[in-house]
């Protein structure tokens, strides 16, 4: 079997960079085909010239002609990101986009009946429908890149959805989880940034903060296993080392676990159902000592609290939710919204919107736009009371 053709999308954030650690250490097996950024042009360049691909796309800019890379076609702009998700050269996408520009790469990949290695959870947030009718109406599949959710995908194993009682998602709680909520107010963005085990880019860590990111994976649950959110479950699990649990209605529970590292799940979606020998450090359950677990407490994270209300109410909801706090986190990492507000955005804005169904791609778009002109409005309002008070 010849190596398979690898496109990365994001290949210069995290899970782009850790994907392409992965493949290096696999050259029989994977040929990077495609890579795509946003803007890191250096970064795309110095990946280029090391993984020779076909195609680099630069969504936002320009590489110069002299820099160019012999064998590779370098495009800009958006629809070349789509070329690259379905390009006849690659067998496996992964989408390691951030935020909800990567729906549309993921229909596109699934259309196109290839593997997709899902880092992108907001494509089935905003869009859990489509993608799943995308699946149902093309020979493409998914495979989950979440450390969670990948965990969850070991754990069932096949096993049928009517013997499952529920899914038990675990969350760090953030580098705030012991602070009093009455001390957030001047929190910095070096602050947040600082998650205590893992390391991610800036958008997905001010979200574990928040436990955003938590209730975005609830609604990637639900779609990707067809699980009621009844059935789905969070606990706080400061070590980062069991990744989720699934509890039979047996009784049995297994769980996965590992050290906190994204190389592992990236690895499983790239090579499933096989197992590859990997240099990873191996997990001394003795040497870590403690595992420990706790309820998320009630009014303590009231970012995932709204997250879950946007996912049982359905249709555009969970989108709107998503744009809210991509607005209001953009906002706080620019020092215009403080860290206790990214909440109050979000629920001003989710308060003003007529849910819809996601019937197409069109209604996503149209409710993700009104959803980020809403939250920059909420933040200009905050911005102007602050300085009138100070």
């Amino acid at each position: 079997m010849g190596a398979r053709g690898i496109a990365v999308l994001g290949s210069t954030g995290s899970i782009g960079r850790t994907t392409l650690e992965v493949v290096s250490a696999f050259p029989d097996r994977f040929k990077v085909v495609a890579l795509t950024a946003h803007r890191s042009a250096d970064v795309l360049l110095e990946q280029a010239r090391r993984h020779r691909p076909k195609l680099a796309v630069l969504v936002d800019g320009e590489l110069e002609p002299p820099r160019l890379l012999k064998g590779t076609r370098v495009a800009t702009g958006w629809d070349a990101v789509l070329e690259a998700a379905s390009h006849p050269d690659v067998e496996i996408v992964v989408n390691a986009l951030v935020g909800a520009a990567g729906l549309e790469p993921t229909l596109r990949a699934l259309a196109a009946g290839k593997r997709l290695a899902l880092a992108n959870k907001e494509s089935l947030v905003v869009g859990g429908p489509l993608v799943m009718r995308a699946l149902k109406e093309n020979a493409g599949e998914l495979i989950p890149v979440d450390s969670e959710h990948s965990a969850v995908f070991q754990c069932l194993a096949g096993a049928s959805l009517e013997s499952v009682r529920r899914l038990v998602l675990t969350a760090s709680g953030g580098p705030f989880r012991d602070r009093d909520p009455m001390d957030l107010a001047g929190v910095t963005p070096d602050e947040a940034l600082r998650h205590p085990t893992w390391n991610m880019g800036a958008k997905i860590t001010v979200d574990s903060a928040t436990l955003v990111n938590k209730a975005l994976e609830v609604v990637e649950a639900h779609y990707l296993f067809g699980i009621a959110y009844e059935q789905v479950d969070v606990v706080i699990h400061p070590q980062s080392i069991v990744h989720s649990l699934v509890e039979f209605r047996d009784g049995s529970v297994l769980a996965q676990l590992g050290r906190p590292t994204m190389a592992l799940p990236v690895l499983y979606a790239l090579t499933y159902p096989e197992r590859l020998p990997f240099d990873a450090p191996s997990l001394d359950l003795a040497q870590v000592g403690t595992l420990s677990f706790e309820p998320v407490p009630p009014g303590r994270f009231p970012a995932f609290e709204l997250g879950r209300e946007a996912a049982l109410r359905g249709g555009t909801a969970p989108a709107v939710f998503n744009a809210a706090s991509e607005g209001a986190v953009a906002a706080f990492l620019a020092e215009r919204l403080a860290f206790n507000e990214i909440p109050e955005v979000i629920r001003d804005v989710m308060g003003g919107h007529a849910v819809e169904d996601v019937t197409d791609l069109e209604v996503v778009r149209r409710a993700d736009a009104w959803a980020r002109e809403a939250a920059r409005t909420c933040v200009q309002q905050r911005s102007g009371k602050t300085k009138r008070l100070a």
